[in-house]
Parts: C-alpha cells; structure tokens; sequence
C-alpha cells in the first residue's frame, strides 16, 4: 500500500505555487521601517541623465530593481525588464504603488492615466491624444479643475490593508489632486524646499542628449509599462535594502526565473546605510543578486558641500551608473571611504559610457 501510494503521488500534477500578486507582494515584504521625506514624487531633477548610457551600454531586459515612487516607471521604460521590483523601507511607498497600478490598470492612455492619478475629469475625445506631444498632456491637466475623488478599490489587488493604510491612500490621492502638477517632495519638521523639482518638471526633463525621456512622453512607453502592470511583473516591496528578508527573498525571486539584475536603482540609500553602519550587509545582499558584464547601480548624489565632477550646472543632483562587477571589485580591493568615494570611483562617463577613475 505504501509504494502505491507513493506512485499515485508522483504520477498526480503537483499543485502550481501561487504567484499571484498579493502573494509575491506578501512573500517579498519584510516589516517596514521609517525615512524623513515623503513618497510622492522624486526629488532627483537629474534623474533621467543615465537613460543615454543605460542604452549604449546595452542595459536591457532582465530584471529591474529600485526605491522611491514612480521615476522607476522611466527606468523600467528605458530598460525594459522582464520583471521590475520597486523595494522600499517605507510601506507608504508600496501603497503609493498601489495608487499607480490603479491608475495604469484604468487608463486608456497616458492623459487619462494623469487625470486619475491627479484628480481630472478625462475629455470626452480622450481617445485623440493618444499621439499628442507631451506638452499638451501637461497643460491640460494643469488647465482642469479636479473633480472630488471617487471611491477607489484598492483592496481588489488582494493586499492586506487595515484603516491606516486605506487612510494614508486616501491622504495620497488628495495631496495630488490638491497640489496638481505642482507637487514636490517634502520632507518631515523641515520647510519646504522650492529648489526642489515639481512633478512637471520630473516629466518634461531630459537626458544628456537633450531629449525627453520620461515614461510619459511616448505612448508606446507608457503602454509597455502598463502592460507589465497588467501581467503583475511591477511587484512593491517593503523592505530595507540591507535587511535581512526582502533583498535576499528578491535575489531568489530572480535566480528562480533564470534572470539576472539589469539595472538596480538604489538613489542615495547607501549614503544613509553607510551612515548607520549598515553598508556591510547590503554589500552582501547585492552579492546574492544574479548579474552579468552589463548589470549596472545608478545611484543619486546631492551635492551639498562637495562638488561632483559630472555635475551638470543648473542641477542640484547629479545621477551616476556604475557597473556592478565594478562595485564589487571595489569592494573586494581598497573598499569605499565615503559616499563621495563611491559616486566618484569607477562610475561610467555618461557621455561616453566608459568607466572612468
């Protein structure tokens, strides 16, 4: 009786692990932590001047990772994963994605994507812009007086949401439909900063070449990501970048799909994580990630005190990209001093996509 109870079981199909998204969500996340600033726009005015190099260097498909709000959507753009995981201490920023692939999984096009996101009631010839430059998307959100918010399901994604949580996501939605187009990131118990940039100001910058690159000047690229959103390989999770659950639980994720890391945006989180002496464990975290010749880190530099050399005038930030097999060489010779040390050593020329000393 027992062999033939073992042969029944090798013989019956073997249940399919779940991957649907409130799953890999759950299985990804850790318990969250705090930062200082909020979540809803980025403040890194110089985001898009890697999108050149992440091209000629041939950084594509893969699998994507980064932090923050939606100037991964740019990246994911650019780069065109075949998996994305937008990993962030703070569990408002997963549930400011939510707010995303609400918005992406409504929307017609890229106006109608901004109009839920920011409050705007859709034209009635919605289906027109689908062609229209950029510029006419953004003035007409910024000439639409938003409507009040209607009810929203967020909870149809099957992520655990208690009242605190449905709260902060109605908080969300009012900062955008309120402040409109002139959003900016705040920072807590500090005033606001004018110098940094509004959300029209993130969508209409440029790379290096001087074209525009955000994922909302081409439908095709805003379609690929909603297509992404679509299929549930945009994945948020809660996580510390040199936690010990969600980083290691994201490396497996990808070596299970037989992947390697394409591009892994960390904007300046290792400032902070050299700060706290938690540099050591986030090197070894990204030690697990699978990764080739092309895997690269761009990473975000605030010039406060020290000039950066790439530092293009008229930016208050500066993006750099650096290869990961760098990053570990550095590592395994003299090590990193500083966060300066590391945005300034074996980081590629933007310019000409060659690494430079």
């Amino acid at each position: 009786m027992t062999l033939l109870l073992a042969l029944l079981s090798l013989a019956a199909p073997q249940a399919r692990p779940d991957t649907s998204f409130a799953t890999l969500v759950a299985q990804l996340s850790e318990r969250g932590g705090f930062f200082d600033t909020d979540n809803l726009v980025s403040n890194e005015q110089s985001y898009l001047h890697v999108v050149g190099a992440l091209k000629s260097n041939g950084v594509t498909g893969g699998a994507y990772i980064g932090v923050g709000p939606d100037q991964n959507f740019s990246y994911i753009a650019a780069v065109r994963p075949a998996i994305a995981l937008i990993i962030d201490i703070r569990r408002d920023n997963m549930l400011l994605q939510l707010v995303f692939r609400d918005a992406f999984l409504r929307a017609h096009n890229r106006l109608e994507y901004l109009c839920i996101l920011f409050g705007r009631p859709v034209p009635a010839n919605l289906a027109s812009w689908d062609d229209r430059p950029l510029e006419d998307v953004i003035q007409y959100v910024d000439t639409t007086r938003a409507r009040a918010a209607g009810p929203v399901d967020i909870r149809r994604f099957g992520v655990p949401l208690d009242s605190q949580d449905l709260a902060k996501i109605a908080a969300m939605r009012r900062e955008y439909a309120t402040n409109g187009l002139d959003i900016r990131l705040q920072t807590f118990n500090r005033p606001l900063r004018l110098d940094y940039p509004t959300y029209r100001q993130l969508l209409l910058e440029k790379d290096l070449e001087g074209n525009q690159a955000s994922y909302l000047v081409h439908e095709s690229d805003f379609r690929f990501v909603q297509q992404m959103m679509k299929e549930d390989r945009i994945i948020p999770v809660v996580g510390d970048l040199s936690g010990g659950q969600a980083m290691p639980a994201i490396a497996r994720f990808i070596k299970e799909r037989g992947l390697v890391v394409s591009a892994f945006y960390t904007s300046n989180v290792e400032q902070y994580l050299m700060r706290d002496g938690s540099f050591t464990r986030f090197t070894s975290n990204v030690a697990q990630l699978p990764s080739d010749a092309r895997s690269v880190i761009i990473r975000s530099y605030f010039p406060n005190r020290l000039p950066h050399p790439a530092q293009v005038p008229g930016y208050n930030t500066v993006q750099v990209l650096q290869l990961m097999t760098s990053f570990q060489k550095g590592l395994r010779g003299e090590g990193y001093q500083s966060y300066f040390d590391l945005v300034t050593r074996d980081v590629l020329d933007l310019r000409a996509g060659r690494p430079t000393r």
